[in-house]
């Protein structure tokens, strides 16, 4: 059956990018309007003497972590590590990383944890310490041309394939093979302009990027197909703690189990995304069209 997975219009002012105090300062200097500067809403409850946590995050990868024209983290990941936080008694610093950075801050110790839609793999949790499960986030392939039908990994063979560097779905292209070609970008945005221009005839990436990126350019008419199922390990998202840590492994899973029962988890992704992921659908070779 074909499932029809929507976004709801969401922050449209902000690029796949968002932009940070910077720009916005050069921009009003420029028309010599004055400076003003938004805060986060965002509000702890927590007294001043608990804990802080310090949180790798990349900051380019909406709806999980992006920043608003004010240079404020936002996102269902943001939400999410602020949540577990409130939960369990500690506060959360954010560091902006690029995505291989964030790995290399928190092996090196400089950052406490990371989190920007890391999913589940085998090698890293062998080389780190990751957290439950909190979210549903599987792959899914994104194409434009209307002459070809694809329903999984499977029907890539002999494309020009796209992915993102050091991601599930690079791993997944190289143990399929059979493509004609791969290409692999640093962000989200990199891989859907190549995709635009017609660099490549395929891209794979998050559902729930995929999703925001399409929703937030619909003069571009694109099919949108998920190809994992939620029995799928590498399906899962999950926080990323250096190896060993199980003082701060164990207080984020108790936090995660706890919001989970309450349904926090649920909210944040309903807030952002007006749609319940985690729900039991068999999104495997699911031929999805992206509803613009």
């Amino acid at each position: 059956m074909v499932q029809l997975y929507r976004v709801l219009p969401m922050v449209l002012s902000v690029g796949l990018f968002g932009c940070g105090n910077s720009a916005t300062q050069e921009n009003a200097s420029a028309t010599g309007t004055p400076v003003t500067e938004k805060k986060d809403s965002f509000v702890s409850q927590l007294p001043d003497t608990a804990p802080t946590v310090k949180v790798a995050t990349t900051g380019t990868m909406p709806p999980f972590s992006f920043q608003d024209d004010y240079g404020n983290m936002q996102g269902i990941d943001i939400d999410s590590i602020r949540a577990i936080g409130e939960e369990q008694g500690f506060k959360v610093e954010f560091y902006k990383e690029t995505w291989q950075n964030m790995f290399d801050s928190v092996a090196s110790g400089g950052r406490d944890l990371a989190i920007s839609g890391i999913s589940y793999k085998d090698d890293r949790a062998e080389k780190y310490g990751l957290s439950a499960p909190y979210f549903f986030n599987p792959s899914s392939i994104m194409y434009a041309k209307s002459d070809v039908t694809i329903n999984g990994i499977e029907d890539l063979q002999g494309m020009h394939v796209a992915a993102m560097e050091g991601s599930k779905q690079e791993d997944q292209l190289n143990a399929m093979g059979k493509y004609s070609q791969m290409t692999t970008r640093s962000t989200a945005f990199l891989l859907y302009e190549d995709l635009m221009q017609g660099k490549v005839d395929v891209i794979l990436h998050d559902l729930p990027i995929l999703q925001f990126t399409a929703k937030n350019h619909p003069e571009y008419d694109v099919t949108i197909v998920p190809y994992e199922g939620e029995d799928n390990p590498s399906a899962q998202q999950v926080i990323l703690m250096a190896k060993g840590n199980n003082e701060l492994i164990n207080k984020v899973d108790e936090g995660i189990v706890k919001l989970k029962a309450k349904g926090t988890f649920k909210e944040i992704e309903e807030r952002w995304l007006g749609v319940d992921t985690s729900a039991d659908k068999s999104t495997s070779a699911t031929n999805t069209k992206q509803v613009n």
